[in-house]
């Protein structure tokens, strides 16, 4: 039997170290990589080309959304499922629009978590109780162009998804520049976009916008590592 390979990307290190006692406990699965944030995962999956990756929604720098997003476009036969703490209407828009083969429940057990990566592997979806009901009744929606909608049409493209997350961090324009390889002028021009777009006009609202839209989880959160 063929041991499937997987790397797993979160940013807690007790989550992660226990999905991965658990997974390696079975015969067939194999945690092969770990990433403690969106952009190392990325890294790491091109490098070690893990058969499945099991990414959290919300990591720091890059969340597993945008992550899943690049990955896929690169690679557009990677099998990633997606972690989450937030079971939201938009949270399961966004995952179905990436086009992730999976999302379960951060609550989800080390054996539901081992099944989900075999049925992924498999070519098969794989999606927690409540996802897979709606699914049933007709909810599905194809892979997109990793465009989030806000409002009246308009939308936050992938690059514009990035600076929010960064400067919801705390990262100054000169830092957000650095870490995303473009100019301060760019990331400048970027944020003016998204808080006209939001109609946002502060750094706080847009902190809010990101917490609330799951692309960074709070303070309080994050300090359980």
């Amino acid at each position: 039997m063929k041991t499937i390979t997987v790397l797993l990307a979160d940013d807690h290190r007790i989550v992660r170290e226990g999905f991965r006692s658990l997974l390696n406990l079975t015969t067939d699965i194999k945690v092969i990589a770990e990433a403690t944030n969106g952009r190392e995962a990325l890294a790491l999956g091109k490098l070690h080309r893990p058969d499945v990756m099991v990414m959290d929604l919300a990591m720091p720098l890059l969340n597993g959304l945008e992550a899943a997003r690049q990955m896929l476009a690169e690679h557009p036969d990677g099998k990633i499922i997606i972690l989450s703490g937030h079971n939201d209407d938009a949270s399961i828009d966004r995952v179905m629009e990436v086009g992730a083969a999976g999302y379960l429940s951060k609550q989800t057990s080390g054996e539901s978590l081992a099944d989900a990566i075999r049925e992924v592997h498999a070519g098969n979806r794989f999606f927690s109780p409540l996802i897979r009901k709606r699914l049933e009744n007709g909810y599905e929606k194809s892979r997109g162009s990793g465009e989030w909608q806000v409002k009246k049409g308009l939308t936050l493209t992938p690059r514009e998804l990035e600076v929010i997350q960064l400067i919801a961090e705390s990262y100054a324009n000169k830092q957000v520049a650095a870490d995303l390889g473009i100019s301060i002028k760019t990331v400048e021009k970027h944020r003016q976009h998204v808080m006209n777009k939001l109609n946002i006009h502060d750094t706080a609202g847009l902190t809010r916008y990101a917490i609330a839209h799951g692309i960074i989880e709070s303070a309080g959160l994050r300090a359980i590592v």
